[in-house]
Parts: C-alpha cells; sequence; structure tokens
C-alpha cells in the first residue's frame, strides 16, 4: 500500500488480518472452486487501499455479492482508515438506494454487474477481474462529518419487525467481544494450544453482521474462512467433508433445509453446530441431532449489543448440554442480563419478561435512546433466566399477539403445531380484528409426503395441549414463508397476505 495506514495505533481489525505468525503462503480464504493466502489477501486488501484514495474517517460501502471481494473491500477500507458500510446485493434496487443515499459513502466497490445500481453522486470502484480496479465514477465530495478513528463499520439491523436501521460498531467494542468469546470457549485462555484452528465455514452472506462477525471471529482466531455467500445442503455438506470440520455455525432454517433434502445423507466428522441468527427450538436441535447425530449449541446477539453476548462452554456442553438443549446459553464474561415485566420490575428466576442488556461490546453512544435506560438495551425479546443463569428465548415483544387483552406468545403456539405428524414448520402472528383487536392465524408448511391436514382436525389437535385463547381462529397452508436472507420470517409480510375472508366469529365458530 502506497502512504501511512490510517486508524486506530494498534491497527484496529485490520490486525486480525495483517498481525499474524503464520506464514504468508498460508490458505486463509477458501471458497467452492479456489483459495487466497494470507500473503495474496493482504496484498489483494492493500491494493485495494492504495486506489480508494483519502478516505480517512469517511463510509465506504461494498454492495456485496461476491464474500471474497466482500472481506478485500472491509480489511482494504480500514487499512484506508475508512468506516466500511456492507449493503446486501440481494437487496432490490429500491432498498440499495435507499441506504446508500443514507449513509452517502465516498466509494462503493462493486462487482461489474452491480456498477449501475449506484445513485448519481456516489463514487464507483469497480472490480473488472480479480484484483483489476476501475474507477467508473470519482469520489463524491466529502462531508464535513467525519468518523472517529474507533469507529469501524455501519451494520443494519435485521429488519424482521420494521424497517432495518444502521448500527455504528467500533473497532475496540468487535475485538474486545470477539476476544471475550474466544476466551470462554478455550476455558478463560486468550491464546490457544496444540494442533491449528480448524476452518470456519460461514454459510451466510458476508452483507450480513453474521458473516461478517463470524469471518472477523475466524481471522482472529487464526482460522481459514470457507465461504458459501449463497447456502445450499448439498454445497454444505460436501464443504463439511472436505474439510473434515467438526464444527461449524448454521441459522435454523438451514437446519431445517439440510433435514428436508433427501440428498443429504451424512455429515462427515461434524459434531457440534452454533445455531446463530434466530432463536432455535428444542424440538428442532432434537430433530437435527437424531437424524445427523450432531449437537446443537445456541447462542444470542444483536448488532446493537456488539455481537455475540450468550453463548455456552464446552464445559457448559459436558455438564448441562441435554438438560438445557434449547437455552441460548449463559452471558459472557462482562454482560448482564435483567429480565423486566412491563413495569420495569425485576422477575425471579424462570419468569418470563421482556430482555435487557448491558454489553461492553456495544458502541453506547449509538444506542437507541428510546431504549436504553441505566446502560441496558431494551432488546425487544421475550425471555427468562433460570436458576443456573441459563437464558431462554421465548419469542419477540412485537410478535405477541393481544387477544382482547389475552397475551400470546406465537412461538408457543407454532411449537404446538409442529408436533403434529403433517406439519413441517408452522408461523403464528396476529391480525387485526374490529372485536378484540388482534386474533391469532396460524400460517403452516406440510412435511414432504403428508397429506394436508383438514384445518378443523388440526385446530382440535392444538385445543388438546393449549388454552383455548391461543387456538388460531385460522390455519393457511403455504409452501414456504417469506423470510429475510438468514431465514428469519417475516411475519408482517404473511399478516399483509391475510385474506380475512372470514370474520373472526366465523373463524372462532369453527
Amino acid at each position: 500500500m502506497n502512504g501511512p495506514r490510517h486508524g486506530p495505533e494498534d491497527g484496529g481489525l485490520a490486525a486480525f488480518l495483517l498481525d499474524h505468525d503464520d506464514p504468508a503462503d498460508i490458505p486463509v480464504l477458501y471458497w467452492k472452486d479456489g483459495s487466497l493466502t494470507r500473503g495474496e489477501l493482504i496484498e489483494a486488501a492493500e491494493r485495494l487501499a492504495g486506489r480508494l484514495g483519502p478516505v480517512a474517517g469517511l463510509p465506504v460501502a461494498c454492495l456485496v455479492d461476491d464474500g471474497v471481494r466482500a472481506i478485500t473491500a472491509m480489511f482494504a477500507t480500514w487499512l484506508a482508515g475508512g468506516v466500511y458500510v456492507p449493503v446486501n446485493a440481494r437487496l432490490t434496487d429500491t432498498e440499495v438506494r435507499a441506504q446508500l443515499l443514507a449513509q452517502r459513502p465516498a466509494l462503493v466497490v462493486v462487482g461489474p454487474e452491480q456498477a449501475g445500481r449506484v445513485p448519481e453522486g456516489i463514487g464507483v470502484l469497480a472490480e473488472e477481474a480479480p484484483g483489476r480496479w476501475t474507477a467508473l465514477r470519482p469520489p463524491a465530495e466529502p462531508p464535513e462529518h467525519r468518523f472517529g478513528e474507533d469507529e469501524a463499520l455501519i451494520m443494519r439491523t435485521s429488519g424482521t419487525t420494521g424497517d432495518s436501521k444502521p448500527v455504528v460498531l467500533s473497532h475496540k467494542g468487535v475485538r474486545d467481544g470477539i476476544d471475550t468469546v474466544i476466551a470462554k470457549l478455550r476455558g478463560g485462555k486468550a491464546k490457544g494450544g496444540g494442533r491449528p484452528p480448524m476452518p470456519n465455514l460461514i454459510p451466510t452472506s458476508q452483507a450480513l453482521w453474521a458473516g461478517s462477525w463470524n469471518a472477523l471471529f475466524s481471522f482472529r482466531l487464526g482460522a481459514p474462512v470457507v465461504l458459501l455467500d449463497r447456502f445450499d445442503p448439498v454445497d454444505y455438506a460436501d464443504l463439511v467433508r472436505r474439510f473434515e470440520l467438526r464444527s461449524t455455525i448454521l441459522a435454523p432454517a438451514m437446519m431445517t433445509m439440510l433435514l428436508e433434502d433427501p440428498r443429504v445423507t451424512d455429515l462427515g466428522r461434524l459434531r457440534f453446530v452454533r445455531s446463530v441468527t434466530a432463536p432455535l427450538v428444542p424440538d428442532q436441535a432434537r430433530r437435527f441431532r437424531d437424524r445427523f447425530g450432531v449437537g446443537v449449541l445456541n447462542s444470542y446477539g444483536q448488532t446493537e449489543l456488539g455481537g455475540e453476548v450468550v453463548g455456552w462452554t464446552a464445559s457448559d456442553t459436558r455438564e448441562f448440554g441435554e438438560s438445557k438443549l434449547g437455552a441460548v446459553g449463559r452471558a459472557h464474561p462482562g454482560v448482564e442480563i435483567r429480565i423486566l415485566d412491563s413495569e420495569r420490575r425485576e422477575l425471579p428466576p424462570d419468569e418470563a419478561g421482556e430482555i435487557w442488556i448491558r454489553s461492553p461490546f456495544a458502541n453506547k453512544a449509538d444506542l437507541p435512546a428510546d431504549r436504553v435506560a441505566d446502560g441496558f438495551l431494551r432488546t425487544g425479546d421475550l425471555g427468562r433466566l433460570d436458576a443456573e443463569g441459563f437464558l431462554w428465548i421465548e419469542g419477540r415483544v412485537s410478535d405477541m399477539v393481544n387477544r382482547g387483552g389475552l397475551k400470546i406468545v406465537p412461538q408457543e403456539v407454532e411449537a404446538a403445531l409442529r408436533r403434529h405428524s403433517a406439519v413441517a414448520d408452522a408461523c403464528v402472528a396476529g391480525v387485526p380484528d374490529a372485536r378484540l383487536g388482534e386474533v391469532p392465524v396460524a400460517w403452516v408448511r406440510v412435511a414432504a409426503g403428508e397429506e394436508r391436514p383438514d384445518e378443523a382436525a388440526l385446530l382440535a389437535f392444538l385445543r388438546e395441549g393449549l388454552t383455548g385463547y391461543k387456538v388460531p381462529v385460522a390455519v393457511r397452508f403455504v409452501a414456504d414463508f417469506p423470510r429475510t436472507e438468514i431465514g428469519k420470517v417475516l411475519r408482517r409480510e404473511l399478516v399483509a397476505s391475510f385474506d380475512g375472508s372470514r370474520s373472526a366469529d366465523e373463524m372462532e365458530s369453527r
């Protein structure tokens, strides 16, 4: 790279790539058809950093359609002192335009097919061929505001319950969060010993915080990264066997895809998967373990909290693995959890309420003021802490159905539906009702090879195990649910699509 490097004095997150004793010819980045060594990745990042120009303190975006380009752009941005902004290329043109105009980056790094999606007035640097960059539009005039040296990247929340929001994360906060997880997994040791870390297969896009965080986790650990930008069950199983992986990450929706794909008959030497991005119900964890002989460990975090803040250790797994199946684990060191009721009173163990968390890894200056009290962030999730300190996620506050004053947690009803032999998956959400305010409706995906059950019989099945007011007033059968890229169901789209052809009185009388 020509000229001095910018950013924090300690190198910030760029040090995850640069400050390793491993030989430069060791592969650190793999994908289905290729690989890069550490030396090659450093050279590519430095070359791109030199093309970015004077961007210290300015946002630099990457329209992410390729994980290798995204990781290169991420490290290049930090080498040049900029703030990295990944934008998902799978969004609509309208969404891409809105995110770029909201952030106003100095430049957008793109592949050759994405350049036309960048609004006028924003610079474009296109990778015409691997490592060959062409400036298609000069950088935008720099704004008066520049970010501080410790501000590293701007990620967006998932947007499952509304519009996604930008969150600024710091070099120090992300590094401290990752180091805490590594130390916890190693039993308190900051550095490992013995055999080198095995590769980390990342089956999520690098446009998402789950993808970026796990890539950074791997570089910090000294583990090679294996990219799978678009999840495919067969490709995933092939990569698990090819790299002889014993552990990896998966989103719950990906586990379901693996369970239901007849082409996937085994997962090689895999022994554990860590569930990420969305709550995992115990029944799903058991099905995955029983089918593949692979244990499932949950975890919990939010973008605003700086990443993962609750998880499992190896010792917890040995002691509590079966009895706590479905819990997301215990708080990482330095993380505090409170379970509060609607009056913000702390609840005793095993009583469900709203989860509030104080995280040392969060960028406190960027936390939403309307969701913070005494340094604790209102997560919007419902859960409970048991006597041993394990956190159990019950659902989202915004997902709760208020049926004439009676509160229904959809996840409880969904779990009951999945216990029916003909149901592969289910989603429950509240739809508007003139008399009761809201009533629950279920959307059901039928299991492969099963006949679609009769709606009345399915509702009768639910009444055997649920209090009457929790039973949905109607069932809609679907081929699949609308989802985010990481598999979270978009309940609001289901509600918007509800035809409402029968009144609540008519439906309740069935």
